[in-house]
């Protein structure tokens, strides 16, 4: 069974860093793509980047592009996220995601597309 563990999230000041950690297990991790997406209050599930099964492709949402960076640790069967600059409008509960295609180097930006959840960390920018 796939499980998803996020953390890194908290409080951050407008301009500031966080790195987010998402840990998973149950499968061959370096096989799959991984994902990070966001949910902001009142607002539905958005893209915010992934990285192909063998770490050579990132995709990121145009919101994020130049601030944030996807990554993967494959001997650690970790993805972080390392977000710098943040702004306001950033705040939301991060979620990693990833999916059953094996070997896949393209990405999906629908949350439907994507199998596996974690359980998401609260990421709070304040101005």
């Amino acid at each position: 069974q796939v499980q998803l563990v996020e953390s890194g999230g908290g409080l951050v000041q407008a301009g500031g860093s966080l790195r987010l950690s998402c840990s998973a297990s149950g499968r061959t991790f370096n096989q799959y793509p991984m994902a990070w997406f966001r949910q902001a209050p009142g607002k539905g599930r958005e893209f915010v980047a992934s990285i192909t099964w063998s770490g050579g492709r990132q995709y990121y949402a145009d919101s994020v592009k130049g601030r944030f960076t996807i990554s993967r640790d494959d001997a650690k069967n970790t993805v972080y996220l390392q977000m710098n600059n943040l702004e306001p409008e950033d705040t939301a509960n991060y979620f990693c995601a990833t999916e059953d295609v094996p070997y896949y180097s393209g990405t999906y930006y629908s949350e439907d597309e994507w199998d596996y959840w974690g359980q998401g960390t609260r990421v709070t920018v304040s101005s």
